[in-house]
């Protein structure tokens, strides 16, 4: 019992540091900010050692890991969200369409929710496949795959205007 414990924690840990660079880039792209990213992924760290014994299928390390992160990832948003509702000026200001004669890539994904961002970003920046995603934000396949077919549209239909 003992041993297998050791294992598993052994392998997080590894499949932690091999794939850092990975959590952190998702982090930051939520965030925008290198604190808070190091925060998000130092706390998905710790939460994944800590319960590396609670790992069903040490071959799906990877996709267990990730969804710790994204977890750990909107919570922080989730947070700033809050905070930034209630301190900025900024966000009781109403949004004219003016605001997005500019926009690129990285502002239309902005404007995408959580999970959507998500699903984009892992579909296409990191390369998983839709039944990977479905299990990192456990979801159907099929929920992601029409999420992702939506979230394409809402990019194509931003990036248009």
């Amino acid at each position: 019992m003992k041993k297998a414990y050791i294992e598993k924690q052994d392998l997080v840990e590894r499949t932690l540091l091999e794939n850092y660079v990975l959590y952190y880039r998702l982090a930051y792209s939520y965030v925008h900010n290198e604190q808070d990213a190091l925060d998000i992924v130092q706390t998905g760290c710790i939460k994944a050692i800590e319960k590396s014994h609670t790992l069903k299928e040490p071959r799906y390390v990877g996709t267990w890991i990730y969804r710790i992160m994204i977890n750990s990832t909107f919570k922080k948003v989730n947070e700033q969200s809050k905070v930034t509702f209630i301190d900025s000026p900024k966000s009781q200001e109403p949004e004219t369409s003016d605001s997005y004669t500019d926009i690129d890539l990285e502002n239309a994904i902005e404007n995408l929710s959580d999970r959507e961002r998500a699903i984009i970003q892992l579909k296409y920046f990191e390369d998983f496949t839709l039944k990977e995603i479905a299990e990192i934000l456990d979801m159907k396949e099929s929920t992601v795959k029409s999420t992702m077919y939506r979230s394409l549209e809402k990019l194509h239909l931003d990036l248009e205007s």
